[in-house]
């Protein structure tokens, strides 16, 4: 099984093993570090995934929340273009459901704590009517690639800030705590299996 784990900026790297999988399976596992925003971030999981040809795509990163707090993690299927969703009344998809390519390869059926994922190319700091759980930069756009070229996705997002309240500041200083608790939560499924 080939898995490829992605992440914006090189502080939100986390080394994974994954979860689930039975001794005497081989896993290998890339990383690649897609930079920030949509355009970019779509631009090289494409070109990664046309030369490494992926079984599973990881997204794991930072997020910003206007309901949760700092330092929950959110296990994301379902993912909001913010910049698009504006012009939904004139048909345009701006919302993606990895949970049926995830669910046919029987992949990652036990990570809990879901949500939704809202993504746009601004950082937000200022309160504004979201929908979803969390909000980043990239995990819808990267959803649209692998649901494109047929590869299951799902994004693991910890929460670093609380949008409307100093949120670059609050992002900065927890990048270490996000790796740390991502660390934990890949660890902590581990010990499920």
């Amino acid at each position: 099984m080939r898995i490829l784990v992605t992440y914006a900026v090189q502080g939100e790297f986390t080394e994974l093993k994954f979860p689930g999988v039975k001794d005497g399976d081989e896993v290998q596992i890339g990383y690649l570090r897609t930079g920030l925003g949509k355009v970019k971030s779509a631009f090289y999981l494409s070109e990664a995934i046309n030369h490494g040809e992926p079984d599973l795509v990881i997204n794991i990163g930072t997020a910003g929340t206007v309901n949760h707090q700092v330092g929950d993690i959110f296990v994301c299927r379902q993912f909001v273009d913010r910049d698009m969703q504006k012009l939904a009344d004139f048909g345009v998809e701006s919302e993606i459901d990895t949970s049926a390519m995830l669910a046919q390869k029987s992949y990652c059926e036990h990570w809990e704590h879901a949500g939704v994922c809202n993504t746009g190319d601004t950082f937000l700091t200022d309160l504004e009517d979201v929908k979803g759980d969390v909000v980043d930069m990239e995990a819808y756009a990267q959803a649209l690639v692998c649901r494109a070229k047929n590869v299951p996705f799902i994004a693991v997002k910890y929460v670093t800030d609380i949008i409307g309240q100093n949120s670059v500041e609050q992002w900065e200083d927890k990048l270490a705590d996000a790796r740390i608790g991502l660390d934990h939560f890949f660890n902590s499924l581990l010990k499920e299996v």
